[in-house]
């Protein structure tokens, strides 16, 4: 069996790594590797935690550690002391690649790992996840659930090799699988500074038959620089994921003909596992697109049956790329239910609602924040909108938008009347908050739990 280590060999004599030294990416590996050969006799492999901010150095211990076949844990080299204590108490590592610092906190030896999950995770590839909790958590992957992912990208791409261009850390699957796509097709794998490319710094390189994986916010940034548009037009394919993407960015990406591919996936399934191909984002579809070969996704009611075309219901995955657990356990294969909600369309095409636990319920019926958001920003007279349940005495919960305003100071009187023949009237806010901006993370998730506070502190006077 053909080795990582092997393989990298075998294209070393291919110009496939742009950004990156691939002579010493390949020593690197193979001193790293050696490291490990005193432990491949072991009966119980020693645990390896890779926080390598480096692009090369991540490659080359992920390389290694594949090919030795240890269990290894991708760490994130921004976490916090509080973070990097939770990590290394339920990792409890026995071998660590990080500079010196970027690790915070001590080891705290317990011994409560179940010895048969063990076993079985020997060959794992930990890859972590926020997780609804917010507590960090490693999805249990292999070289196999990885390599699934990739089959099934190839085939509803209809590329023989995917080149890709990379500017998303390594450490978090979005990078990763950028990676394992390039590397495990023979294509071209270009790894940027992601600092340097919204100063315009970019590659003299052809890219046309290049991916780009952007966040929303990346996308947002680049599209306010002339010279990055016409950049951007270039791609064959710009992934688009991580978080869900609001209307005004998806009009202002088709307006400038970007061949924009907006995903449905995460961690736990090894990355997509529903795209919107460009030239069906291109024709004015706005979803999550169709599943992906490697994928089966079925709409459930909260019993489990399933539900027919244009219901919304719980999103079930299940698939070859998807996850063995969550460290240390493991977990049987009926598949993933994620909490997220949707439907499918008569076409197929996939429909992401929102978060089961992001749903309202205002006198007894159901709304959901994604449709009243899209409407709203179908008017053109907010910049950015977030819908929000807030607690009442009456109704349970009233429907309340917080939203980012236009010129025009009548917003809400304006939106309330556009909105009265488009949808029910419980489904119309009875709160308006306005603000300087909605929260995001880096990749364009919204705070909501900031949005709660806000807007309790701002209608303060007027739900007492």
């Amino acid at each position: 069996m053909v080795t990582p280590l092997d393989h990298l060999e075998y294209l070393s004599d291919r110009h496939w790594l742009i950004g990156i030294n691939q002579h010493q990416l390949q020593q690197l590996a193979r001193e790293l590797y050696l490291e490990l050969t005193p432990y491949l006799q072991q009966s119980n492999p020693p645990k390896i935690l890779l926080a390598e901010p480096e692009q090369l150095r991540f490659l080359a211990g992920f390389i290694a550690a594949c090919t030795a076949k240890f269990p290894i844990f991708i760490g994130n080299p921004h976490w916090g002391k509080q973070e990097w204590q939770q990590v290394l108490e339920l990792v409890q590592p026995d071998i660590i690649w990080s500079p010196e610092g970027v690790i915070k906190g001590e080891v705290e030896k317990c011994n409560y790992i179940n010895q048969q999950n063990q076993r079985h995770i020997a060959k794992g590839i930990m890859i972590p996840t926020g997780g609804s909790s917010g507590k960090i958590k490693f999805a249990i992957h292999t070289w196999d659930t990885l390599m699934a992912s990739v089959n099934g990208f190839r085939q509803y791409f209809n590329l023989h090799q995917v080149n890709s261009f990379c500017v998303l850390p390594l450490y978090h699957v979005s990078g990763l699988m950028q990676f394992m796509r390039s590397f495990s097709t023979g294509g071209k794998l270009a790894i940027a500074d992601w600092k340097k490319l919204e100063l315009s710094q970019i590659y003299n390189l052809d890219i046309t038959d290049f991916c780009l994986s952007l966040v929303p916010t990346q996308l947002q940034i680049l599209l306010q620089k002339t010279t990055l548009i016409n950049w951007l037009s270039q791609f064959h394919t710009v992934l688009l994921g991580g978080a869900p993407a609001w209307y005004e960015l998806l009009a202002t990406a088709r307006y400038h003909q970007i061949r924009l591919a907006p995903t449905y996936g995460m961690t736990e399934t090894a990355s997509q596992i529903a795209t919107l191909k460009p030239d069906d984002f291109l024709q004015g579809k706005i979803n999550a697109g169709q599943i992906l070969p490697h994928a089966t996704v079925t709409i459930c009611d909260d019993l489990g049956n399933k539900l027919s075309p244009n219901q919304i219901g719980n999103i079930n995955i299940q698939g070859q790329s998807l996850c063995l657990g969550y460290y240390p356990n493991l977990i049987n294969n009926e598949g993933l239910k994620i909490g997220d909600l949707g439907f499918f369309d008569d076409q197929g095409y996939l429909n992401i609602v929102g978060r089961n636990s992001d749903k309202i319920i205002t006198g007894g019926e159901n709304v959901y924040p994604l449709e009243i958001e899209s409407v709203i920003r179908a008017t053109g007279l907010v910049r950015d909108i977030c819908v929000i349940g807030i607690p009442d005495k009456h109704w349970g919960q009233a429907v309340t938008a917080i939203y980012v305003s236009g010129k025009n100071l009548n917003v809400p009187e304006e939106i309330i009347a556009l909105l009265q023949d488009q949808i029910s009237k419980y489904k119309i806010p009875k709160y308006w908050v306005t603000v300087d901006r909605i929260p995001r993370n880096e990749k364009g998730k919204i705070n909501r739990q900031s949005l709660q506070t806000i807007a309790l502190n701002s209608l303060s006077t007027e739900i007492q």
